[in-house]
């Protein structure tokens, strides 16, 4: 679906429109506006084929989760930990490099599928049956920012639209009183900053909305003036300015997307605060995320995971949670202590986690919704010092769960230590692509014209990972 230069815009159709025929013709889509016919750019577009998921939730691991002490066993890097690593070393981001870390934590099979996990993840490990763990992943970078632009925007520079936004860009948003794509700041902005979640050269309108989870999604929310009325004046006031640039100098993004923000903003007064009003929720529900938990970090994470299912049930199509501080760590950046960081980053996400899984279970969105759960690498399985791992890019662990996805399997493989992988590599571009068939879309149609060529998620890249599809 290319960039069509012949779409008419709002505000060119304001400018075409002062008089005359053009004003009864303008008068004739204000009856379609009201009829609920839609003009927002984030209005709802039917996929390219038949999609299996409506929404996608993506459990984003800052820092890199170590596969070998989470979903990933090596029994041969357990019997040989203290020793020197016996595999060649690829250069790492420190370089001081130890030797083979066994890991600190035992692995159980769970569920009927015998789905290995850790005992980091208690809670998540019962619902083994609903993951599908992709053991195969790779990264192009074994630095933070650069990776974690490759993992969010399928390029490891600054600039590219983020999968969110090709997500609304290509599908809208059945809700036009909340974002198509909203970021749940736990705390923590990951390196690179909100250029992670930026559109691009996609439309402004299709970047990430940053929504704190909690009573305060937003600052602003509530209106300043008296009255709706000044509002809608000033609305009112907007547009006609608007259409005035335009008639004089042309459209531009930045006031069309400019307006239609403050328009959503107008729209989200009232939506917002009713997405943030978690009373009704029940109690059982509230135990069930670890709202009641003792423990901040985990009452934290799960205000974003129930969130995030809040945001599903009002049809928003994208949604990001980001990790939060715990407990002094750095993410799941564990280049010493080990021990100590990983076990404060699972407890605070592995109550939340599976809560949303068996909520989403309990309210018919199961199907409907794809959940991702990935950090930017994995970790190395020598150690760095004595007690941490650097940076893995070459063979690390992610999990899929919900609509379109095989449950209780683990696809691909590392070698006998969790370093590289030897079986069945996946890549970022085709963990895009795959995402995009389950909404329906084809990621090598999904396209936007932009310095000369039709630009696209993936790339020239990117296969779906056909094996984890149900």
């Amino acid at each position: 679906m290319g960039n069509n230069p012949l779409r008419l815009s709002r505000r060119e159709a304001l400018s075409r429109t002062a008089n005359g025929f053009g004003a009864l013709a303008f008068f004739s889509l204000l009856q379609d506006q009201a009829r609920g016919i839609p003009v927002s750019p984030l209005a709802a577009k039917p996929p390219q084929f038949p999609a299996k998921v409506r929404n996608i939730i993506f459990l984003y691991m800052d820092g890199g989760p170590s596969q070998v002490d989470t979903f990933d066993p090596k029994p041969r890097l357990q019997a040989e930990s203290g020793q020197p690593f016996k595999m060649k070393m690829e250069p790492t981001q420190f370089n001081n490099n130890g030797n083979t870390l066994g890991s600190p934590w035992k692995f159980n099979q769970h569920g009927n599928s015998g789905l290995p996990i850790s005992e980091l993840f208690p809670e998540i490990a019962k619902c083994a049956d609903d993951l599908s763990v992709i053991r195969s992943m790779t990264s192009n970078f074994s630095e933070h920012t650069s990776a974690n632009y490759f993992l969010h925007t399928g390029l490891g520079l600054v600039g590219r639209p983020s999968m969110g936004s090709w997500v609304t860009y290509g599908l809208g948003s059945v809700n036009q009183n909340l974002p198509g794509y909203v970021v749940l700041n736990g705390g923590l902005v990951p390196p690179g900053g909100l250029e992670n979640f930026g559109s691009g050269f996609l439309p402004a309108s299709f970047q990430g909305s940053i929504f704190r989870a909690g009573s305060k999604p937003l600052a602003n929310i509530q209106p300043l003036e008296s009255k709706p009325s000044l509002q809608e004046n000033k609305l009112n006031l907007l547009r006609k300015l608007d259409a005035e640039v335009v008639r004089e100098f042309g459209v531009a993004d930045q006031l069309e997307s400019a307006v239609a923000n403050y328009e959503l903003a107008y729209r989200m007064q009232s939506a917002v605060p009713e997405l943030a009003e978690i009373k009704g929720e029940s109690e059982a529900t509230r135990n069930l995320y670890g709202l009641n938990s003792s423990v901040p970090a985990t009452r934290s994470y799960a205000s974003q995971c129930l969130t995030a299912r809040r945001l599903v049930e009002r049809g928003v199509r994208f949604i990001e949670l980001t990790c939060g501080q715990v407990d002094g760590n750095d993410r799941w950046d564990q280049h010493s202590n080990l021990l100590k960081g990983h076990a404060s980053n699972a407890r605070a996400i592995d109550q939340p986690i599976a809560g949303l899984l068996r909520d989403l279970k309990s309210r018919g969105l199961w199907d409907s919704t794809l959940v991702v759960w990935a950090g930017e690498f994995g970790r190395t399985p020598f150690a760095q010092g004595n007690d941490g791992r650097d940076h893995n890019p070459f063979g690390f662990s992610i999990w899929l769960a919900g609509g379109g996805v095989k449950g209780g399997v683990a696809y691909g493989a590392t070698d006998e230590y969790g370093y590289k992988v030897v079986e069945n590599k996946v890549t970022i571009h085709d963990l895009h692509a795959t995402m995009l068939h389950l909404l329906g879309m084809d990621h090598t149609k999904l396209t936007f014209r932009f310095s000369g060529r039709d630009m696209r998620l993936t790339d020239v890249h990117g296969e779906v990972i056909k094996a984890v599809l149900a």
